[in-house]
C-alpha cells in the first residue's frame, strides 16, 4: 500500500521537507533538502478539482456537468485553489448571501469556502 507524502506537519500544520529518497529498485539513498512543488501542499478536495478541471479542458459549464455542481460553486473551488497556490484572485462581484448559504446547505461549497465567499 502506499501513500501520498505528508506535506504539512500533523503537529503545528507547518509546512515539511523532504530529506531523503530511496530506490525501491538498487536501495540507493540520497539524502538533502527536496522542496515540494505548490501542488503537494494543496488539500486531496482541491486537487480532485484541479484533475476535473484540467480534463474538462478549463470549460467551466462541463465541470459543472462533471461535478453536479452550479456554476457559482465551481468558480468559489477554482478561486480557492488558486489562493492556496498564492496567487491573488480577481474579485468578480460577489454572490448573493441566500445563494451562498444555498450552496453550504446542498454540501456544494464548504463552511471556509462560505465565509470567504461572504467575506469576498
Amino acid at each position: 500500500m502506499t501513500y501520498r507524502i505528508l506535506s504539512k506537519c500533523p503537529v503545528c500544520s507547518g509546512k515539511l521537507k523532504a530529506v531523503k529518497l530511496k530506490c525501491d529498485q538498487c536501495s540507493t539513498v540520497i539524502e538533502n533538502n527536496f522542496k515540494f512543488s505548490k501542488f503537494e501542499y494543496l488539500e486531496e478536495e482541491q486537487l480532485n478539482f484541479i484533475e476535473v478541471f484540467l480534463k474538462c479542458r478549463g470549460n467551466i459549464k462541463d465541470v459543472e456537468k462533471e461535478l453536479g455542481i452550479s456554476y457559482p460553486t465551481v468558480r468559489a473551488k477554482l478561486d480557492d485553489v488558486v489562493s492556496a497556490l498564492g496567487y491573488s484572485v480577481a474579485r468578480k462581484p460577489s454572490v448573493d448571501s441566500k445563494d451562498i448559504i444555498d450552496m453550504l446547505e446542498k454540501g456544494e461549497i464548504s463552511a471556509d469556502q462560505a465565509v470567504s465567499m461572504i467575506k469576498g
